[in-house]
């Protein structure tokens, strides 16, 4: 009987471990016991039975000071990364998230006598900032798994392999009951809900966090039959929790767990988001969003002026070309900044003018035609048995 397939999966930011999660399935799904996996990744990766070679809830890192500070403490994980992976014997290592985490995995996996076969899953945004990345990937890694269409060929110039599967973050279920939602908490049927996203890092929760309590704040003083409820990611919610316990400011807003997400985003009038995975989950939700992000000073100059070449920073508007999510990042991440533009969205849902389906429709056209998980972990086989063959 031939030898199972060792795959080493690795994943150190939230959206990555859900990745990471959808393709655990797929491998077990279409591989059964011809398959072995082990690796690096968070809560939902462990739910589909892998034991963390490391702790990742340091790692969510946000800023290049942030990653500054932080650096002795990603080299030493990197490098138990890097063991974990060689000691399991891995015919194949998945470098999911986190581009300066896993470069240098890659990078030092390479030096590795007989390294296993290195395979990117998600690129990074090239043709947002940085392209010259393209190169970097290529000359660390031995094949890319994409998850846009535009992408493949910005590094198949470079030299880089590269199979576009689709993203799986838009094919999984994002919209639920929202009528039982509101039943469920005493909300009427009428009544505006506003969404609340603080993002998945504590970073963004430290520096984003008090933005958003001053749009709340304004908004429960302006529209006080506003209802406010917050999906919260399972990394930050307690200390957001408190953070909202301790702001007297704040109304009563209605926490989220994953369990009541999906109808906890169909109940949403519209929404206030940290940018990110969540703002394209809303726009396929079909849910009108606010989207901010803010840096610290020096980190926002250099990609503000230096790095960040698109007209825009969500997805969906880059993909669509326009600005149908509502952003402000950096100076206009202020409280009444984002009230205003609430408001605003508010003003467009009662006049029946509400940016909603075009919203959908943006996000199902970057959707692709599903199965994204399953052509990603097929990839991945057929990468690794090839390699064997050359062997």
């Amino acid at each position: 009987m031939n030898n199972p397939k060792r795959i080493f999966l690795v994943a150190v930011e939230p959206s990555g471990d859900a990745l990471g999660a959808d393709l655990i399935d797929a491998l077990q799904s279409a591989y059964g016991d011809g398959v072995e996996i082990a690796g690096v990744g968070g809560k939902k990766m462990e739910a589909r039975g892998l034991t963390s070679a490391i702790d990742i809830s340091e790692l969510a890192i946000l800023g290049l000071l942030d990653g500054l500070k932080s650096y002795g403490t990603i080299l030493k994980r990197v490098n138990e990364t890097v063991d974990a992976a060689m000691d399991f014997g891995a015919d194949a290592v998945v470098l999911i998230d986190s581009w300066g985490f896993m470069i240098r995995v890659a990078q030092r996996l390479q030096k590795r006598e007989n390294p296993p076969l290195l395979v990117k899953y998600v690129g990074p945004q090239i043709w947002a900032a940085r392209p010259k990345r393209a190169h970097v990937l290529a000359h660390s890694v031995d094949h890319l798994l994409t998850i846009h269409a535009f992408d493949a060929p910005m590094f198949e110039a470079a030299g880089l392999s590269t199979t576009f599967v689709g993203n799986p973050a838009l094919e999984r279920p994002v919209t639920g009951d929202g009528a039982a939602f509101r039943a469920r908490h005493g909300i009427a049927p009428d009544a505006p809900v506003i969404g609340v996203l603080f993002g998945s890092r504590q970073s963004e929760r430290r520096r984003i966090g008090p933005v958003l309590r001053d749009a709340i704040a304004l908004l429960a003083s302006r529209y006080p039959d506003a209802v406010f409820i917050s999906p919260m990611a399972p990394a930050i919610a307690d200390d957001v929790a408190s953070d909202l316990q301790a702001d007297r400011r704040m109304p009563t807003i209605i926490q989220v767990d994953e369990g009541e997400k999906r109808d906890a985003t169909s109940a949403m009038t519209v929404a206030l988001a940290v940018s990110g995975t969540a703002t394209t989950e809303l726009a396929l939700a079909g849910v009108p969003t606010v989207a901010t992000y803010k840096l610290g000073w020096l980190s926002w100059f250099i990609y503000r002026f230096i790095l960040f070449k698109a007209k825009y920073f969500s997805l969906v508007n880059i993909a669509a070309d326009q600005e149908l999510i509502v952003e402000h990042a950096q100076t206009g991440a202020n409280g009444e900044t984002l009230t205003a533009s609430v408001g605003a969205l508010l003003s467009e849902i009662e006049s029946g003018a509400s940016r909603g389906p075009a919203l959908q429709a943006a996000a199902m056209a970057m959707k692709g035609d599903g199965q994204s998980s399953a052509r990603a972990a097929k990839a991945v086989i057929d990468l690794t048995t090839a390699r064997h063959n050359q062997d």
